[in-house]
């Protein structure tokens, strides 16, 4: 069982494609996020999704997200956009769950995000900086992006090319699964 966090652009969903194809079944607690909005009649704008988030954490606790997606689980998974502290304490409720981290450059993350286009994605570099400040607060209900990639088992740059990225999924996931005992697909 695999987590992933990481800072908006990072490279999350990139990883998780890589894993998909190995056999991964991959999940994302932004789903749990974007089922409740519309269910509320809201669009998946980013701001309408980090309010929904928050307000579930508030009403459900900290790691309600995960406790959501668990029941969705099964052997061999991904769980995608990882947030909070207290969703990877759920998390680390289950056998075997390593939670990676996915890290790029600020600037490189801001590019990419430009690239993908995504409604309510911030049109300039500062508001993109100042987005993230947002996202990494101390309410314990809220994102806390910085402190949950502070729990990462292992960090993958995505620095470089959609290769170099390959590579980089390659090596941890030997590392995880030599670690684990499971058998590799890496490679």
């Amino acid at each position: 069982m695999l987590g992933l966090t990481g800072s908006n652009a990072a490279g999350k969903g990139e990883v998780a494609e890589r894993l998909r194809r190995r056999g991964f079944a991959v999940h994302s607690l932004s789903d749990i996020v974007r089922e409740e909005a519309a269910a509320r009649g809201l669009s998946a704008e980013r701001e309408n999704l980090i309010r929904v988030g928050n307000e579930l954490r508030r009403q459900g606790g900290a790691g309600v997200l995960a406790e959501r997606i668990v029941p969705r689980l099964g052997r061999r998974d991904v769980v995608d956009s990882i947030r909070n502290p207290s969703e990877v304490e759920v998390l680390r409720r289950l056998e075997r769950f390593v939670l990676l981290g996915v890290v790029a450059p600020i600037e490189l993350r801001f590019e990419r995000a430009r690239a993908r286009a995504r409604a309510g994605d911030p049109e300039t570099l500062a508001r993109f900086r100042e987005r993230e400040e947002e996202e990494n607060t101390t309410d314990p209900h809220a994102q806390r992006l910085a402190a949950t990639l502070a729990l990462a088992d292992h960090v993958l740059s995505n620095r470089g090319s959609l290769e170099q990225l390959e590579h980089e999924v390659e090596r941890v996931l030997a590392f995880v699964e030599s670690e684990s005992g499971a058998p590799s697909d890496a490679g």
